[in-house]
């Protein structure tokens, strides 16, 4: 019995072609789940300041009268993927870059690379801390309650005059004989004078008081800086609690700074309005940039808000990323945003800013 006839041999090209293309799909399937730099943010969840966290209210207040509230006040949140300890693969990249609701950025516009998992907590921790305080600071300054502030020196610009003239611990009371009363009003102080002139720091070190000279430098916008790291300590009149679990950060200050003026004045002020939005603040009511705003108010769409409120400092990555049926209002401190919610309750929201114009 004779063999079978031999089929037609593969020349050497096409052998070449197959085993190249064999090696480019077993290389392509290794990069995918290789590690990449870069983290994708998604739509977190919105959290209302006014309702619970934990079967607790999220913002409960002893010592002074509350009033009821309605609607909603909701601070927004950004599902990370990615970061410190938490690599994201080629595969999550592509799949990330295909889903508009998704932002796929450059680690290092989110994190320090040097930085830990664990340095990554406790920084996200300590500025939820702070922002609670600043919060809570620039609620009782809009509604004129007088809150002692201890602005103490906790390091040192690097470089700077004040690191010779300074020791961490000492207590800023003064700007050329001036006193200062909080944060917005020593920076405000340093902007009477040019960059790199001379001041007066009157400061309390160990319960004694003095005068020392410091040299100003000039900050990334031309700003007169003092160059230390100051720790804003406040001595509040009653006790205000923030309760809220498995959120870090500092962008949600003024969503709780107006959870809490609602919840000390009569009447609610959203008039039953569903209200999201996101910024930092100080504690006399600046409102600051934050990241991850397209995916905010996304997450805010998804969860019902009919309206957003926007750190004017965001407004360029707002326009034209505004999800169906939401209402965005551009705002630059902690009374504008008040104004805001206050006339959204009323009904008359007509004239209020937008991203679109001011």
């Amino acid at each position: 019995m004779s063999d079978p006839p031999a089929g037609p041999a593969m020349d050497p090209r096409s052998t070449t072609m197959v085993v190249c293309g064999l090696a480019s799909v077993l290389l392509f399937a290794i990069v995918a789940f290789l590690p990449v730099p870069y983290v994708i943010e998604s739509p977190g969840l919105a959290i209302d300041t006014l309702g619970e966290s934990g079967g607790e209210p999220m913002i409960a207040v002893e010592g002074r009268e509350t009033y009821p509230t309605s609607g909603t006040l909701e601070l927004t949140t950004v599902a990370l993927f990615g970061g410190p300890g938490r690599d994201v693969d080629l595969a999550d990249l592509v799949q990330g870059w295909i889903d508009p609701t998704v932002a796929v950025v450059p680690e290092e516009q989110v994190f320090d690379p040097s930085t830990t998992p664990e340095e990554v907590e406790e920084l996200n921790s300590a500025a939820m801390v702070s922002s609670q305080e600043n919060a809570t600071a620039a609620a009782l300054n809009e509604l004129e309650i007088d809150v002692p502030t201890t602005l103490r020196v906790v390091g040192f610009s690097e470089g700077s005059d004040a690191e010779a003239q300074l020791v961490e611990g000492d207590v800023v009371v003064a700007i050329d004989y001036s006193l200062t009363g909080d944060l917005p009003d020593l920076r405000e102080q340093l902007q009477q004078v040019e960059p790199g002139t001379t001041v007066d720091v009157g400061i309390s070190r160990d319960g004694a008081e003095q005068v020392v000279s410091v040299r100003t430098t000039e900050g990334p916008q031309g700003q007169t800086l003092l160059g230390v790291l100051v720790d804003p300590r406040y001595d509040f009149p009653f006790e205000v609690a923030i309760q809220i679990e498995d959120v870090g950060g500092p962008s949600a200050g003024l969503m709780f700074a107006l959870g809490i003026v609602d919840k000390l004045t009569p009447g609610a002020m959203t008039g039953g309005e569903r209200i999201a939005g996101t910024g930092t603040i100080d504690s006399g009511g600046e409102v600051g940039p934050i990241g991850g705003i397209g995916q905010k108010m996304i997450g805010a769409s998804d969860g019902g808000a009919d309206w957003f409120l926007a750190p004017a400092l965001n407004c360029e990555e707002v326009v034209g990323e505004v999800p169906e049926g939401m209402t965005v209002v551009r705002v630059e401190t902690l009374a504008e945003a008040r104004d805001a919610v206050e006339a959204i309750g009323a009904g008359d929201a007509a004239s209020l800013p937008s991203c679109a114009r001011a």
